[in-house]
């Protein structure tokens, strides 16, 4: 009896280390992940409403960026909360209850922080980034912090069906231009072998300390920055099964100019 007793005892102690082992290989893979919903071709298709919910979203990331139903300006995801820079240059927190149709978030953590010292341009940062990978082929999620002394970004209105394709619409996106302001780039570095699922290289999107600015990033100045890698070994992608992206002619309607 005394041995059959002891046995049951192993027996549940061997199926509580599975699965605390299982629960920690989740939470570990949860931290190395990014987290897409669609496809960057899809978006530029035109394919613009979705049915996840940024209540949903904020459990697969706290940190990331993408864009609304209807393109109605531009995501940035930073500490747990979604901000919606609007094509008017506001900014505002968005509800749990809001849809996009794409984005891309991760839980950051960072691996490696980079103090800079001095001015730099984005080209200059994103060299100073490159020479600093582990490879140019593990996907990286970017934070950069501190002093902007220029900075240009851009926005997108809400858009209305039949919606035109993602280019015709940045033909006149309005262009915001800030100087000499605290802020944060959110944003990834990816391979160039992920083209057409997402903007391969560098996408960054910026929103100033005080959530009164911010937009999809196309150009910026800053001095004594802090720059945090996080790299990243998995990719999870979530498509669409709405007509809309059922009825996408890959070849055809989203082409290759991004």
């Amino acid at each position: 009896m005394k041995h059959l007793r002891f046995q049951f005892v192993l027996l549940l102690v061997l199926i509580s280390v599975i699965q605390c082992r299982k629960s920690l290989d989740s939470e570990v893979k949860d931290c190395d992940t990014i987290f897409q919903i669609s496809v960057l071709d899809a978006l530029m298709a035109g394919v613009y409403d979705g049915e996840m919910t940024c209540g949903e979203l904020k459990t697969h990331g706290d940190f990331g960026l993408g864009t609304f139903n209807a393109l109605d300006g531009e995501m940035v995801t930073l500490n747990d909360t979604v901000y919606q820079v609007r094509a008017d240059g506001s900014v505002q927190v968005i509800a749990n209850n809001q849809k996009t149709p794409f984005a891309v978030v991760t839980f950051f953590n960072p691996d490696t922080i980079i103090q800079i010292d001095g001015t730099f341009d984005q080209i200059q940062i994103e060299n100073r980034i490159n020479g600093c990978l582990v490879s140019p082929n593990i996907p990286a999620a970017l934070r950069i912090s501190g002093q902007f002394s220029a900075v240009r970004t851009r926005s997108v209105p809400a858009q209305v069906r039949p919606y035109p394709r993602l280019p015709e619409v940045l033909k006149t996106q309005p262009e915001f231009r800030l100087e000499n302001v605290h802020g944060t780039i959110v944003g990834f570095r990816l391979p160039a072998y992920l083209k057409n699922i997402n903007a391969p290289y560098y996408h960054f999107h910026f929103i100033t300390d005080d959530k009164s600015a911010g937009g999809h990033l196309l150009s910026f100045k800053g001095y004594d920055l802090q720059i945090e890698i996080d790299y990243k070994n998995h990719l999870e992608i979530q498509l669409p099964y709405d007509q809309d992206f059922r009825n996408v002619d890959f070849e055809k309607d989203a082409g290759t100019d991004h």
